[in-house]
């Protein structure tokens, strides 16, 4: 899978802290190997094209599918995020 990363999700990844940002690549990784592997919980958004998977119990990343092998990060954050997409 190739990954894009928007402006928004770049401002807010660069807020977070440094042991949740190492926490969020590995599961970009993961992302980028299996985008719908168990431990992810991706998950389809009722906003239109958006999906969603966990970064931990609390932080999420939104993200679109551009193709089949290309997705857009659009944002991370807890779920506050839902309301600012």
């Amino acid at each position: 899978m190739e990954i894009f990363y928007s402006p928004h999700f770049k401002r807010s990844f660069k807020k977070l802290s440094k042991n949740l940002q190492e926490n969020a690549w590995r599961r970009i990784e993961i992302f980028r190997e299996s985008p719908f592997h168990p431990s992810l919980k991706t998950h389809k958004l009722a906003i239109e094209n958006l999906w969603a998977f966990s970064v931990d119990f609390k932080n999420r990343i939104i993200f679109s599918f551009i193709d089949h092998s290309q997705a857009l990060l659009v944002n991370i954050g807890d779920h506050s995020i839902y309301r600012k997409t």
